[in-house]
């Protein structure tokens, strides 16, 4: 199914609904769930997932699992989406919140033919071999560190989502407790209790994450600069600390749409 609204299909009796999905650029799904899980394939751009605890960016090639019943937004950054809608009880080991995984080759070939699938498509055939396929290789997928918690205060959230949509390396632990009317160890503390890291490593994190959509249409040497960092190298290097790949392996020419 392709560009078919789920409200449209999901009463239909199958555990899984593929449907195929175009964006334009800078398109957002605004806050919203779904009775069923989902797991967001982007076959090309970049996916920003916000909920109400944390912010996940789905880079090129990968997928976010999104369990079900989950309130959150979608920012897509010259996406075209396969998307899997999964009953709850199909799936008792989806993870309790979302997550980031990669997609290898076999399982977006899955995803691409399972997107031109009628609604009713044949469970005892091909088409629900390759369902059922689809579920075992999803569920072999292990997490990737995309992503940045968000506290569950209101004043220090605030400041995190702020802080996602125009990272500053300049801002300073002192800043934000000043911003809360707090002094710094008191308010590092709490962002601490409430995160598991301090503000300086969120800080760096959500930066870094901030990268990913900007390498798509950008050099790594621009990208370093507008993120604060004294060179390409140090900023090569913080980036494949954290996420386990060079900055370069997200550049446009790498990811660039591939039959979807």
């Amino acid at each position: 199914m392709k560009n078919i609204p789920l409200d449209e299909v999901d009463h239909v009796d199958r555990a899984v609904l593929p449907i195929g999905t175009d964006y334009p650029a800078g398109h957002v799904l605004d806050w919203h769930e779904h009775r069923r899980a989902q797991f967001l394939y982007g076959a090309t751009g970049v996916m920003v997932v916000d909920t109400a605890d944390g912010t996940w960016t789905v880079p090129p090639e990968r997928a976010v699992l999104i369990p079900a019943a989950t309130l959150h937004r979608v920012r897509m950054l010259g996406v075209s989406t396969r998307s899997l809608y999964v009953e709850p009880g199909a799936v008792p080991w989806w993870p309790a919140r979302c997550t980031v995984v990669d997609v290898p080759p076999l399982l977006r070939e899955l995803l691409l033919s399972a997107a031109e699938f009628p609604a009713e498509y044949s469970v005892a055939g091909r088409e629900g071999a390759v369902v059922t396929l689809l579920l075992h290789e999803i569920a072999a997928r292990s997490p990737l560190p995309f992503h940045v918690d968000i506290p569950a205060s209101g004043d220090l959230a605030a400041l995190c989502r702020a802080y996602l949509g125009a990272p500053d390396a300049a801002v300073t632990n002192a800043d934000w407790a000043a911003r809360t009317a707090q002094s710094e160890r008191a308010f590092t503390r709490r962002f601490r209790a409430e995160t598991g890291e301090s503000p300086a490593v969120w800080r760096v994190r959500a930066r870094l994450l901030a990268a990913v959509p900007l390498l798509r249409t950008a050099p790594v040497t621009e990208v370093a600069g507008r993120l604060g960092y004294a060179s390409p190298a140090a900023f090569t290097a913080a980036f494949t600390r954290a996420f386990g790949l060079p900055p370069s392996r997200f550049g446009a020419s790498r990811t660039a749409h591939r039959g979807a």
